[in-house]
């Protein structure tokens, strides 16, 4: 090389040591549940892909179980700033608003398939109110259907007469009071417990939660309903959306994208694994009788009636688009 192209290279390399690295945008994800629950697997592998996406432009660091904020506290974190992006259970916002809360209507939607149709007809609507805070839906992700769990088995709706039900919120509530039970709150780190000192001696809830409070060490019987398919929700920041590179929001989008349907395949992958662990380890899976599987879809029916008459226009719309896709 001679000493003119020589200096022409070291110049070249100087320059390019002095210009400042390609800009590298952190963002902190705060979620509720743990590693080894699927949601959170899955927001994992949104993250990474995320990272590949935009050549490690944004990269996403997940804080799962509540490190970063309690559960309560994440979507109003985002909504701030606090945290550019989050993960919650969609029907928290219940109080905020009834459409919130329109997958978690009993036997509204009790598959797989009317729930993705339940999500199609409801998204937009979630989507709007969202966007009046700022925050920008990324994809949601259903919890496997809840169930019912009970100390010896039932077939007549009458034998749950005065049973003290697990509830923890007021849809379970009012589901328990429709059935003749007795509800009373549990929070599920609680339910064994709750079970051991007889407070209660059934609840509704998912195969996932079950297996990791160990539902067969307290109750006997598992009643295959799936009642509903509650939706977990990530939602970013709008602002903060938006001040991303066009080609890392179109990322973005993207990764959210495969995320949804990766995560609604994980979803029912973990409901059949997770049955399978309660039969397993001894417990009677069952499905319903004719006659409890009659007084639970009245209990539904009853249950659609009176959201319909909070959500107003907005929930008749979604019923509506429901119906027209199934």
């Amino acid at each position: 090389m001679t000493l003119t192209l020589r200096s022409a290279a070291l110049a070249t390399t100087a320059l390019a040591l002095a210009l400042p690295a390609a800009a590298q945008t952190a963002w902190d994800m705060p979620t509720p549940y743990g590693d080894a629950v699927f949601h959170t697997q899955n927001i994992m592998e949104f993250a990474d892909d995320v990272r590949e996406g935009t050549d490690g432009a944004l990269d996403i660091t997940v804080h799962s179980a509540g490190s970063l904020f309690g559960h309560p506290e994440i979507k109003d974190a985002v909504r701030r700033g606090l945290a550019p992006i989050g993960e919650i259970l969609l029907s928290r916002l219940a109080n905020e608003n009834p459409v919130f809360e329109a997958d978690s209507i009993p036997f509204l939607a009790d598959s797989y398939p009317d729930a993705q149709a339940l999500w199609g007809a409801s998204r937009p609507a979630v989507e709007e109110l969202l966007a009046e805070q700022g925050l920008t839906l990324l994809y949601a992700v259903p919890w496997p259907g809840q169930s019912l769990y009970l100390t010896e088995e039932v077939t007549d709706p009458a034998q749950l007469a005065g049973v003290s039900f697990r509830a923890y919120n007021t849809a379970t509530e009012r589901l328990a009071d429709l059935l003749d039970m007795t509800p009373t709150q549990v929070e599920a780190g609680d339910i064994p417990t709750a079970f051991a000192t007889g407070r209660v001696s059934a609840m509704m809830t998912s195969p996932s939660t079950g297996v990791s409070s160990q539902a067969w060490d307290f109750t006997n019987v598992y009643v295959d309903v799936n009642a509903w398919l509650p939706k977990n929700v990530v939602f970013v920041n709008t602002d903060a959306f938006n001040a991303l590179p066009e080609d890392q929001q179109t990322a973005l989008m993207e990764a959210a994208m495969e995320a949804e349907a990766r995560g609604w395949a994980m979803s029912e992958a973990e409901t059949a694994t997770q049955i399978a662990t309660l039969e397993e380890n001894g417990m009677t899976v069952t499905q319903p009788s004719p006659e409890l599987a009659a007084a639970l879809a009245a209990a539904g029916e009853t249950m659609t009636s009176e959201w319909l008459e909070r959500a107003g226009d907005a929930g008749a719309a979604i019923v509506e688009a429901y119906q027209a896709a199934r």
